[in-house]
């Protein structure tokens, strides 16, 4: 059985597993504001979905993510429907994500009905990365 809900402070073990980008501090201020989702298989946690709010005022989904052992059941496209559903509830009409150019991810936000709609190159060598891909879907 699945079930997505908000993540809890019991949550952080778990979601450091999978994320090593979001300090510890912003773990607390994703429990508080509730702007992620933890995804259980059969009570166990199996991945996760955090998002920010870009300029403020729409919802960019910062990191989706399903353990290694988890893929392939279709758990992102549960994650990513959740928060669609939950993002509309809230009256926002519209979504971005992003995902680096060299990862397949990019098709899958695709096949949801996310637009391309931009990117940028972080040049910099201690931040250097592959082109960042954006994307858009309205609600």
């Amino acid at each position: 059985m699945i079930t997505i809900r908000y993540p809890e402070a019991s949550d952080k073990a778990f979601w450091h597993s999978l994320d090593r980008h979001l300090p510890e501090k912003e773990f607390e201020d994703k429990v508080r504001t509730k702007r992620g989702y933890v995804l259980l298989e059969d009570g166990d946690p199996a991945g996760l979905l955090r998002y920010n709010l870009f300029w403020d005022n729409t919802p960019f989904c910062t990191m989706l993510f399903v353990d290694p052992r988890c893929r392939g059941r279709g758990y992102g496209r549960q994650l990513m429907e959740h928060w669609e559903r939950d993002m509309k509830a809230q009256g926002y009409g519209m979504l971005l994500t992003s995902t680096q150019a060299d990862e397949t991810a990019q098709h899958f936000y695709r096949r949801l009905g996310y637009k391309d709609c931009g990117g940028f190159v972080i040049d910099i060598p201690a931040y250097a990365q592959p082109m960042e891909i954006f994307f858009i879907k309205a609600l």
